[in-house]
């Protein structure tokens, strides 16, 4: 079997959204190939370049070919690199009605570097984040301190109020249980809400 035709069925085997890597077909041919199968893919449409050195499969349907859904992409790249990546704050402020704000752009944090990923006309950015923004996880408690620092210090004692009575009561314990973690703004005005509990 010839390299491209390894390379595009290893691709679709892959759900949407599944990354691939030059550097796992070197086994088959020299990085000159290998990169210039990778290059030849890309201009036919087989294969989206989505970062330096990721690619990912275009997904077909009757409406014809989009870019994989950046959730979707997110989460391999999260299995293959073992890191965190979750919502930016703006997301999770408007997923915990602290704002109707709707964000224009998909971006996410992480505890990795940061990065741009290009799907079709979308740009989704990979920032690095400080790691008490990871601190608490990528359940509720961990998404309400990045809505929290997206809100920032003039809006946290209306953004606590609205999250003491829609986060599940686990995920509160959580948030005031670690917000020694926290920056001093954050963790002084958490701690004034539980101690009134």
């Amino acid at each position: 079997m010839r390299l491209p035709e390894s390379i595009v069925l290893h691709a679709k085997s892959l759900p949407e959204g599944g990354v691939l890597s030059p550097k796992e077909f070197l086994h088959l041919g020299s990085r000159a190939a290998v990169d210039q199968a990778f290059s030849r893919l890309t201009k036919e449409g087989m294969l989206l370049r989505i970062a330096r050195g990721s690619y990912a499969t275009p997904v077909s349907s009757r409406f014809g070919t989009r870019a994989p859904a950046p959730a979707k992409v997110i989460e391999s790249l999260v299995a293959r690199s073992g890191e965190t990546v979750v919502p930016h704050g703006a997301a999770a402020a408007n997923a915990l009605g602290l704002t109707q704000q709707v964000p224009i752009r998909e971006a996410y944090v992480t505890s990795g570097r940061t990065r741009r990923l290009k799907l079709g006309r979308l740009e989704v950015t990979i920032k690095h984040a400080p790691r008490w923004m990871l601190a608490l996880g990528t359940g509720p408690a961990g998404a309400a301190v990045r809505a929290l620092a997206w809100m920032g210090e003039r809006h946290v004692r209306e953004s606590l109020a609205t999250l003491r009575r829609t986060l599940p009561e686990a995920e509160w314990r959580k948030l005031t249980a670690n917000r020694a973690a926290l920056p001093s703004w954050m963790a002084k005005a958490i701690g004034e809400v539980a101690v009134r509990d």
